[in-house]
């Protein structure tokens, strides 16, 4: 599972040749979500709140470098690191 980004504790990474729709994991202490890389919503998992909108808002602002990552993975390529969500 290569790590995409890290901040304020979330790990954020993508499973190469995942399923569709586009998404990504995001592990907090030991809890995942899962989110569409499209519409930015958590479709499985249990996040705290605050948790679940700071991954929105990172996917709002890195939606194209996500989705070139996703492309990337599911064709066995590089994925590349993108940069974490500062304040």
């Amino acid at each position: 599972m290569p790590e995409i980004s890290r901040f304020y504790g979330i790990i954020i990474y993508l499973i190469s040749k995942d399923h569709n729709p586009p998404h990504i994991h995001a592990d907090y202490s030991g809890e995942e979500g899962i989110f569409e890389i499209v519409s930015g919503e958590m479709v499985q998992g249990k996040l705290p709140i605050k948790v679940i909108k700071m991954v929105k808002k990172w996917i709002d602002i890195h939606q194209d470098e996500l989705m070139a990552d996703w492309e990337n993975a599911k064709n066995g390529g590089k994925i590349f690191k993108i940069t974490p969500l500062k304040k």
